[in-house]
Order: C-alpha cells, then structure tokens, then sequence
C-alpha cells in the first residue's frame, strides 16, 4: 500500500467544430456551450471526499541538535560516536519556543488529537516543547512529560496536563546505521526523563535497530514511511502531530512526489528546516475507513409515503441500476489498488 499527494491529471479533450459557415446561429450557442463544459472538465484540478475518509496530519522535523551543528561544518563529523543520540541545542530550544507560540495562535495546540513521536533525543526534546502544557507548577500529581534539566535541555519540568498524548514509534526513526547521532538511547533511560510519554509500542529496550556498519537503503527507508502513514490511518484519532527526522520526511515525500503535478512535486521536495511545521491531509481511498460520519445526516427522518416523489425517486434508482451495470467493469479496472494518499493543505 502507498500513500502520495494528490493530482488530478489534466487530460486532453479536443473539440473539432465543423465550419463556422456550415453552423446555424442556435447550433453555434450549442457548440460553445459544449465547447466550454468540455474545457471545464478538461481542466478540473478538484476533487472531493468524504469527511470521514480523511485526517489532518502535522508533520514536523525536530529543532537543531548538536550533529547539526557540527555536521554542517564538517560532514563526517555525523560518524562521530560523541555525537550519539544527539540533543537539541540552546538555538534548537528557541526554535521549539517559536514554533510552540505558533501553535497557540493558530489555534493548533488545542486541536491535536495525538502526537506521535520518533524515540530519539532530539525528537522527545522537541515534541514536549512544542505540543507539551509548558512548565509543571508546584503540587501537580500528573507525571512530567519531560524532568527538569532533561539531556542538557536547562528547561524547566514540562507539563502533561490538558495537552493530547504522546505516543512513541520506531517506524518514524531517522534513516538507520552507521551515523551515532541516528542510534536511540535505552527506553529505560527514556522513560526516566520522559516519565508520560508512551513507549508501549517498542518491544526492545536497547536499539537493535541501528547497525554500526550498515546504512539503511533510501528506498527503504522510504517504504517504511509509507507504511508508517498506512498504519497513522488505523488510528482513531484525526488530528495527528508527527515529530521525526529531515532524511525520514525527504524520501518518503520525494517518492510520492513521483506522481503528483510538477509544481507539487517541486515544493515536496524542499527539505524541512529545523522545527518546520507541514499541514497536510490523509485519505483514504479504500475501505480502511469505516467510522460513522459524526455530521452527515441520511435523509428521509422520517420516513414515509410522499407522492409523487417516492415514485420518481424509485425510477431513478432503477434507471442509475441499469445504466451502470456497464460501468462496473470501468470502475473496477481504474481503481488504484493504493488505500490511502497525501493532501498538501
């Protein structure tokens, strides 16, 4: 299964029209009028799906770590095993300020149903101070999202009261191998400095993952972010924050970049920055959605006789039966076997 951003394809719809001369002026009305629903349909770029078939997704790559810094001065500085599960730096915790602020004015934070996140040090750090409830105040109960001072952070213990869960899952991870900044610390050690995020979904404590001398395929990496979203749709929840990693996010968005318009592509493409935010849409295309709508409203309450209507009602059904008992095989043939794809919003 794949999931890809969305484009309607502009396919070509030629109009041949006979001679002006040969045309009476009411057959000329008529041939533009055709002329123009044709062009319309040409160029139709919209499409539309039901409400309970989609989910709004928040991706979000972690603010700036310490291998950053020293990456972009000298790449294989990234091989540096003092670099090993990175933190975030000072300049990386303004970062999470500043995104944190704009999540609370755009009315963001309140929204957030669910915030996934990848079990790295750099990732947990990020995720608690933006989707966190700010600095824990003296006598709550409730455990921490993250302890004070937590892997040099100097920040004050992070509240879990009134913000959504958070749920930590491998399949977000940074492109596997090779790179020590990329190997995750224990989940016991986790679990200590992020007392209320839920690691329930790792089965090993230690990174059996990560391997010292081999470096994980760019094409499968980008599989392993496809199914990563497949199995984002199996949740319940519809407003869903993704914190992971700048490699995880370009190659699984440059392979659904492959089949969207060009000018989608190319903005799919950019790489995230430190701390960016993206909106888009998940979709189901399949029958991996099966929730009741919670607004739409099936007619006819209540029901009953209401001549002539219910009889012309019954022709019409009959009528759309027969005519699209030949279309079936149409529709079976074109429907794409992916269940699910990306909207950019």
């Amino acid at each position: 299964t794949r999931c890809f951003f969305y484009h309607r394809s502009r396919r070509p719809f030629p109009v041949s029209p006979p001679p002006a001369a040969s045309l009476s002026s009411s057959t000329s009305a008529a041939a533009r009028r055709s002329s123009s629903a044709s062009e319309m349909e040409a160029s139709s770029s919209t499409a539309l799906y039901p409400q309970r078939r989609c989910k709004n997704i928040y991706l979000v790559r972690h603010a700036q770590g310490i291998h950053n810094v020293e990456g972009d001065k000298d790449h294989s500085a990234y091989k540096s095993p003092a670099l090993v599960d990175a933190h975030i730096t000072p300049l990386g915790w303004s970062q999470v300020d500043c995104l944190r602020d704009h999540v609370t004015k755009c009315g963001l934070a309140k929204k957030i149903e669910l915030v996934v996140v990848s079990p790295l040090m750099r990732t947990l750090q990020t995720a608690v101070g933006v989707f966190g409830s700010g600095n824990c105040t003296d006598g709550e109960s409730a455990p921490p999202l993250m302890v004070k001072g937590a892997e040099h952070s100097g920040r004050q213990a992070i509240s879990s009261l009134d913000c959504a869960p958070f749920l930590a899952v491998e399949a977000c991870r940074e492109r596997l191998g090779v790179h020590p900044c990329d190997k995750r610390s224990s989940i016991t050690r986790y679990r200590t400095l992020f007392p209320a995020i839920d690691f329930s979904l790792i089965e090993n404590d230690e990174d059996v993952l990560w391997e010292p001398d081999v470096r994980e395929a760019i094409d499968v990496v980008a599989a392993r972010g496809m199914k990563f979203l497949d199995w984002l749709w199996t949740r319940e929840e519809n407003e869903i924050a993704i914190v992971t990693h700048s490699s995880f996010l370009d190659f699984t968005l440059n392979m659904y970049s492959k089949e969207c318009h060009p000018t989608i592509a190319e903005d799919m493409r950019k790489r995230f920055a430190n701390c960016e935010l993206r909106s888009m849409v998940l979709v189901d295309r399949s029958n991996l959605g099966s929730d009741t709508p919670t607004c739409d409203f099936p007619g006819k309450i209540p029901a009953g006789l209401d001549l002539p209507s219910d009889v012309a009602d019954k022709k019409h059904i009959e009528e759309a039966s027969n005519g699209n008992r030949g279309a079936a095989g149409c529709l079976e043939h074109t429907h794409m076997s992916s269940p699910t794809r990306l909207i950019s919003i």
